[in-house]
């Protein structure tokens, strides 16, 4: 199996001004294109070949390279999946299960708000589903909760990346403001089906 960079389902510019085009263009071009062509050179000749990538960031202990580019691989992917132009709240039925397990909507903002906003460095902030429930979490560098005893230990279904090349060129060192503008371009449709087939 060859790893491939998925199609953006919007245009670099489309999610301006919350995350602008230059940033997207670069991220996605880049940092997750190499990420991409690094995972595939990585598990060149291993058995890691053969299965898909849910299945290699799950197998347990893995080199740096395949770690560190199958975390960023699969990260940018449901990075790019959940972000839309159109963004809408949560309908109905899942903003009552965010109220079941955050209280709010607004707690659980400022639940993954402090996430991703305490993350020291470079990583990720996580919304996962686990055995039915709601659990916000946050990792390291590219790790993520599909590897084992990392994060919340079930499956991500919304992320939010903290690396600074995700943001520097328009929001600097005002983290808290790319984490805010964040929340007007999350696809909650996206995020909703995720969590039922999880």
């Amino acid at each position: 199996m060859t790893f491939k960079l998925p199609k953006l389902n919007f245009a670099f510019n489309a999610l301006e001004p919350h995350i602008d085009a230059l940033t997207m263009e670069i991220h996605y071009s880049k940092h997750h294109a190499g990420y991409t062509n690094k995972l595939n050179s990585a598990i060149e000749g291993t058995d890691l070949k053969n299965k898909n990538i849910e299945e290699i960031l799950s197998a347990g202990i893995l080199s740096a390279a395949v770690r560190n580019n199958g975390g960023g691989f699969y990260n940018h992917c449901l990075f790019w999946d959940i972000l839309t132009p159109n963004a809408s709240m949560p309908s109905n039925t899942f903003l009552k299960v965010i109220e079941r397990d955050f209280s709010s909507f607004d707690s659980f903002k400022e639940v993954f708000t402090n996430a991703a906003s305490s993350r020291f460095g470079s990583g990720w902030a996580w919304l996962c589903a686990k055995s039915g429930k709601l659990e916000v979490c946050s990792t390291p560098n590219q790790d993520n909760p599909l590897m084992k005893g990392v994060g919340c230990d079930g499956t991500p279904i919304l992320c939010l990346d903290v690396w600074e090349h995700a943001y520097y060129l328009n929001y600097q060192n005002r983290r808290p403001d790319y984490i805010n503008a964040f929340f007007n371009v999350i696809d909650w449709s996206k995020v909703e089906h995720k969590f039922n087939n999880a």
